[in-house]
């Protein structure tokens, strides 16, 4: 009989809302199994349930007022009938999870290291210098170069592909046989996205781990996993083998959620707005750098870079975390002072923040204030403009609330009340509020799921036929870049390396480091990614 390390029967979580008494079903009855050394993947929109099923498996949701019904067993532990003494050991030795958010998993306060070896003797005992050198061992084993030096280091001195390694080292420090990874390379470019994902193989090749891999992204999924379980509304609506499920699905919501993925290798949708203005671009940089620091510790984020963007025009702008591409963008839009070089907008050079530019963020949650309701917000570059009438305020945010998908009545109502696709349509509506001529986008669907992604990337593209605005759409996933825009510019090292009309840059790049980037994007056909992975690991030999 073949042994299982995970059993799932039937799983129901409620959580309590509103007056006592009150729930709603976040898990509806959902079931599946997982032997050693295998791997599942879970997906599903925000919201499906798939994070809340990874959690039941450690148990975390005990203590929280939650119902569940079902049987969870996790390497022959009932979850729901252990002990405080069993769920201890089962969250050390038997299972363990990676989180997708490391900066707030780590303690800013303490060294890697530190934490990581706590972990070890909180789980496995042993003296301090035993936990240290397992500290080190791990870090290593996660391909930290210099392990012994960097454990010494706190989070931020690490970048955010070293941290998320971190995390998956303390993950392995007490060396369990279950991996719990949820979204892990979510906030990942795809170089790094595709390194961690050639670590999780790994481990499962040399240890025989079992991986219960939770994602939105399903290339990720199809990069990793043996077995696909698709959630929609707390519910299972279809699970097989990854190849069978992305080949032929057989639920229609399988199909649509396939349907949504943007293609790396489609060419961009033909164009369904009037062509770019051919006059005076909307915006323009001119030789433009910027530094930070001062004396030894001087860093160059941009180093040089001259571009132009017309009217009713989109430029993507791709390269790793580091290249420079944020901090381009923050000048365009007079966020930043560039160091030399200048900002030019129809044809006049600008300095400082003024009402024709504007910027959508990657995070709606950390760029809205929790405290202000969202028209409120909304209302903000209005009143910076010069607006006073309080009527013609309200009017004009009400406005762009419908313009965005949201109503009108919306404007009293708080972030939170928002899911992610909703709030990052507010803060459209706020980059629209003082009628811009140039929008930069920066990272502002990557914590998106992909229905939502398309649904968000059709309303820039719509409002953009509609006003005729300058776009400058700033991403690591490549796919989204190549269905938005109409030329691209790769960055690295602050520096351009190629630039040019998107479909010509993706079908023929002329660049190295451009062919390395597409090369690292998932695909689809999990054939397909285990030649990619199995290239990439020849070339480091």
């Amino acid at each position: 009989m073949t042994e299982l390390l995970v059993e799932v029967d039937g799983l129901v979580v409620d959580f309590p809302v509103g007056a006592p008494g009150h729930h709603v079903r976040a898990v509806d009855g959902v079931s599946f199994t997982l032997e050693p050394g295998r791997a599942l993947g879970i997906v599903g929109e925000s919201g499906s349930g798939k994070s809340t099923v990874a959690a039941a498996l450690l148990g975390l949701h005990r203590g929280t007022g939650a119902r569940l019904g079902g049987t969870v067993r996790v390497d022959g532990i009932d979850v729901g009938a252990a002990s405080a003494a069993d769920l201890r050991r089962l969250r050390g030795s038997a299972a363990a999870m990676v989180f997708q958010d490391p900066l707030s998993a780590l303690d800013p306060y303490h060294a890697v290291g530190d934490q990581i070896a706590e972990v070890y003797r909180v789980h496995a005992g042993g003296t301090r210098r035993a936990a240290r050198s397992r500290a080190v061992q791990v870090l290593d084993r996660v391909g930290i170069p210099d392990a012994v030096r960097r454990s010494r280091s706190r989070p931020h001195e690490f970048s955010g592909g070293m941290r998320q390694r971190a995390l998956i080292a303390m993950a392995l420090a007490c060396e369990p046989r279950l991996l719990i990874a949820d979204e892990p390379t979510t906030a990942l470019d795809v170089t790094v996205q595709a390194q961690i994902l050639d670590l999780l193989h790994g481990l499962r090749a040399e240890r025989g781990l079992g991986l219960l891999l939770v994602t939105h992204d399903v290339g990720v999924a199809a990069e990793s996993v043996d077995d696909l379980l698709v959630m929609r509304d707390g519910a299972a609506v279809e699970r097989g083998p990854v190849a069978e499920v992305l080949a032929a699905p057989e639920a229609a919501y399988t199909r649509s959620l396939l349907a949504a993925v943007p293609r790396l290798d489609t060419p961009r949708p033909p164009r369904l707005r009037a062509a770019p203005v051919e006059s005076a671009p909307a915006v323009e940089a001119l030789d433009l750098s910027r530094e930070f620091g001062r004396g030894k510790r001087r860093t160059t984020a941009v180093g040089g870079v001259s571009l132009a963007v017309r009217e009713g025009e989109t430029l993507g702008i791709v390269g790793e975390s580091g290249s420079g591409k944020s901090t381009l963008g923050r000048m365009l839009v007079g966020l930043l002072a560039p160091t030399s070089g200048q900002v030019r907008r129809a044809g006049a050079e600008v300095k400082g923040i003024t009402a024709g530019a504007q910027m959508v963020f990657q995070d709606p949650v950390s760029s809205l204030n929790p405290r202000r309701s969202v028209g409120e917000s909304i209302a903000d570059p209005l009143r910076a403009a010069g607006e006073r009438d309080e009527d013609t305020i309200r009017s004009r945010v009400g406005e762009l609330l419908v313009r965005v998908g949201l109503e009108a009545g919306h404007h009293d109502r708080y972030p939170h009340e928002f899911s992610g696709g909703q709030r990052q349509r507010v803060g459209i509506a706020r980059a629209l509020a003082p009628r811009p001529r140039l929008i930069v986008c920066d990272e502002p669907v990557s914590a998106l799921d992909v229905t939502t992604q398309a649904q968000v990337t059709a309303l820039l593209a719509e409002l953009q036929r509609e006003l005729g605005i300058a776009l400058v759409f700033i991403a690591h996933d490549l796919a989204v870049v190549r269905q938005v825009s109409d030329r691209v510019a790769v960055m690295r090292g602050g520096l351009i390396v190629e630039e040019g009309p998107v479909d010509r840059v993706y079908d023929r790049p002329t660049h190295p480091y451009t062919r390395r980037l597409l090369d690292a994007v998932p695909a689809l056909d999990p054939a397909l990614a285990a030649d990619r992975r199995s290239a990439r690991q020849e070339a480091i030999a």
